[in-house]
């Protein structure tokens, strides 16, 4: 798709919460880019006037060339709630309506028709109620986009995160970690930060799965049956990489400072850190997928719906990198 703005596609997610507040908040601001919404136009009317905040509905013209966004201006994709939407009141009735917006931005995106995706915080709860298996965006893309592997990757300022296991209960997680997951996500993580970020050789530090990275297997075996060799077989392979490393430590200068990027064995093990820093500035970026996909890293603050008091700075840096990235990615296709 050749277009002279990069054209980034906002799903805003759960319609109950703070979603729809923070896309019409970054709409106010002019763009280097063409932003298009997908969802229901009456629910954004409603919400700009909760918000006493200016919108111009124009629906969405995909056979024109993209235009940079205009303060104010809302370009969408209808697609109807099936209930009204009260802010901060969910209702299992409109879960199916997040996932059919979900699905027409991820179809056209790898149709070509639009550059990358930004996607609003969902509800799982309620989706899962409705009787639809959902454990999160990250998942369900890379079904939608037919992948079998992909990685969540957190970035806030220079700062990225990346995790090896995701929305998976802790019990679970020793026996997710396999030889063969770390190598296949590790190189998928060296190619993404080459590709995608325009990292030319990525150091990548590794966390340990247990306190003090297992202390020589005295807190734990894992490091020492299954990490340690991967990352060995790895770094004969060419990558570099450093670890396995205490998950208690890793985020200290000496570790920050000679790496690109953190690989965590599971959520909250690193997640917290990226949340203190920069919890309304951070962004999720799914590396794996054959589209762009980046978005806010809070939850829809239900609390807040429609007060005006959502903060919409998660929303702008997600879709500030994905211009970034669909910039970076036009440039590598045409020096191919």
């Amino acid at each position: 798709m050749k277009n002279s703005f990069p054209r980034i596609l906002i799903t805003p997610g759960e319609p109950a919460g703070i979603g729809p507040d923070i896309t019409l908040k970054i709409l106010q601001t002019a763009s280097l880019a063409e932003i298009i919404v997908i969802g229901d136009p009456q629910l954004f009317l409603e919400r700009a006037q909760w918000l006493n905040l200016p919108i111009k509905i124009i629906p969405f013209d995909d056979t024109s060339h993209s235009t940079a966004q205009q303060p104010g201006e809302l370009k969408i994709i209808p697609v109807a709630l099936k209930e009204t939407c009260i802010p901060g009141h969910l209702n299992i009735a409109n879960a199916p309506y997040v996932i059919e917006c979900l699905n027409i931005a991820a179809d056209l995106c790898l149709q070509k028709k639009a550059d990358a995706l930004v996607t609003g915080p969902i509800q799982k709860s309620i989706i899962n109620e409705a009787g639809i298996s959902f454990s999160g965006h990250t998942e369900f893309l890379a079904q939608r986009c037919k992948v079998k592997n992909s990685i969540m990757l957190f970035v806030v300022n220079s700062l990225k995160v990346a995790l090896l296991t995701t929305h998976i209960p802790i019990a679970q997680v020793p026996s997710a970690i396999t030889h063969e997951k770390l190598k296949t996500t590790i190189k998928l993580l060296q190619k993404e930060l080459q590709t995608k970020f325009n990292i030319t050789a990525p150091k990548i530090a590794v966390c340990g799965l247990n306190p003090h990275a297992g202390e020589s297997g005295h807190m734990g075996s894992e490091e020492i049956e299954i990490i340690e060799p991967a990352l060995k077989e790895l770094r004969y392979e060419g990558i570099h990489i450093v670890g396995p490393l205490p998950a208690d430590t890793v985020f200290l200068d000496k570790y920050l400072n000679n790496c690109d990027v953190i690989l965590g064995m599971y959520h909250d093990q690193v997640l917290p850190v990226v949340k203190y820093l920069g919890f309304q500035e951070a962004v999720n970026v799914t590396l794996g997928l054959p589209i762009i996909r980046t978005s806010v890293d809070h939850g829809t603050a239900l609390d807040i719906a429609g007060s005006g008091l959502a903060d919409a700075n998660s929303m702008a840096a997600a879709v500030k990198l994905a211009i970034e990235l669909s910039k970076l990615s036009t440039l590598h296709e045409a020096c191919k």
